[in-house]
């Protein structure tokens, strides 16, 4: 009787172990940077390809000597040897408005000195059931603003913390000035989307879990994490200054 139970018991553990396990993208805690042609990195020097997976706006910035997301390593989440946070910080520059952001994608290339080519997402086949990490945002009122969003203008920045599954075969690929971004909410390509706005002043780190909502029982191909310190800054408009940190991200299974 005892070696039946024992045998079940190991039975249970063993599932437990396995469905609570899944796929997580490298670098989710942000502990790991380094700099190279004056631009931060979210992966260490002499990293393999296949962990140069976050970027940022930080290759087009840094032309100027300016960095819009930076490694933060005394206001995190989890203290300890060798961890860090994530900075991310809106700015005014030259004639325009850049939101500070981080995604699991690629910079192409600096277009016509007023927008970027991206190349959003990278391959991920999990099905999670949320994610959960850290947030701190600091909202600034916002002073610059373009159609249709004017009106947003003397009013509190917002951020936001979105992730979405995909059925693409390669990366989505957009030039910013063109403005054909990605609708997590409507987009047929989307299987699942976690998205969280952010519009206050958390005055602190908050624990955030946010569940996934699922379109179909499809297992994803690639997967775009995306945190912008102004929600509506890939249309130029927000405020210079919101400052949003995140931290110790992780999917849930």
């Amino acid at each position: 009787m005892k070696r039946i139970l024992l045998v079940l018991l190991l039975v249970m553990q063993a599932f437990c172990a396995h469905s609570q396990g899944g796929p997580q993208i490298y670098n989710m805690n942000f502990d790991h940077w380094s700099k190279s042609s004056g631009a931060w990195n979210l992966y260490e020097k002499g990293a393999p390809q296949q962990e140069m997976i976050w970027d940022t706006a930080n290759h087009g910035l840094s032309l100027l000597g300016i960095n819009g997301t930076l490694p933060e390593y005394k206001h995190v989440a989890v203290p300890g040897k060798g961890k860090a946070a994530a900075k991310i910080v809106s700015k005014k520059v030259l004639w325009e408005f850049v939101a500070g952001n981080l995604y699991t994608g690629r910079f192409g290339r600096i277009v016509n000195f007023a927008g970027a080519e991206l190349h959003f997402g990278i391959p991920f086949h999990g099905r999670p059931k949320s994610l959960s990490g850290y947030v701190h945002y600091i909202p600034k009122t916002v002073d610059y603003a373009r159609a249709p969003y004017q009106y947003k203008k003397g009013h509190l920045d917002e951020g936001m913390i979105e992730v979405i599954l995909t059925d693409w075969d390669k990366p989505y690929d957009i030039v910013t000035n063109y403005e054909k971004f990605i609708d997590g909410a409507t987009d047929p390509h989307v299987i699942g989307r976690a998205v969280l706005y952010l519009n206050r002043d958390t005055g602190g780190y908050l624990h955030f879990d946010i569940p996934f909502v699922y379109r179909s029982d499809a297992i994803p191909k690639y997967v775009v994490v995306i945190v912008a310190s102004s929600r509506y800054g890939a249309f130029f408009t927000g405020a210079n200054g919101s400052t949003v940190y995140v931290d110790e991200f992780q999917f849930n299974y």
